[in-house]
């Protein structure tokens, strides 16, 4: 997770896990249930942010160890 690539791959996919999480236990956490264009829509965004997560996960294996 050294690379940026990663890192905010780890950070989409947290996102993306939280809108379920939200819509199933009301629990406050994430960012995708305080995007008002997704009010309603939390599972579906988001599983929608699964995807890029899993490609930033791709795009930081292919790269080398550094820069």
């Amino acid at each position: 997770m050294k690379e940026p690539p990663g890192g905010i791959g780890f950070f989409t996919l947290v996102q993306g896990a939280a809108g379920p999480v939200h819509q199933f236990t009301d629990r406050d956490r994430g960012l995708v249930h305080r995007v008002g264009f997704a009010d309603g829509c939390e599972i579906y965004a988001g599983v929608a942010l699964v995807g890029p997560a899993l490609a930033l996960f791709a795009a930081a294996a292919s790269r080398g160890p550094g820069w």
